[in-house]
């Protein structure tokens, strides 16, 4: 079952971004994973915390290879550079359907 990795930044400064980028995206995809949102520009629905400056949707093949590529030795440098640079980072891994109802449930 695909497993979605989804993530919310609010980032003050970019400077970190060149060095997490260079490492985190080809580790993303050694890993199974393929980017479907990278940025973008978010509008805000419904809700109280701010939308963010960044977003981030991953498709994995299952919620394994996306925890694998979480706890991968290689990516906890990344984390520590981003949440070293001051970044907030929301960040979820959630299970999608199977196959999706006519009812869109």
């Amino acid at each position: 079952m695909t497993a979605y990795v989804i993530g919310k930044l609010i980032v003050k400064d970019w400077d970190w971004y060149r060095e997490y980028r260079s490492v985190t995206e080809p580790l993303i995809a050694e890993h199974g994973g393929r980017y479907l949102v990278k940025g973008g520009d978010c509008e805000k629905l419904e809700g109280v915390e701010p939308a963010g400056h960044a977003s981030v949707l991953v498709a994995f093949p299952d919620r394994q290879a996306a925890m694998n590529w979480y706890n991968d030795p290689r990516y906890a440098a990344m984390i520590a550079l981003r949440r070293d640079s001051g970044v907030i980072c929301d960040l979820a891994v959630v299970d999608g359907l199977d196959t999706p109802t006519p009812e869109g449930n």
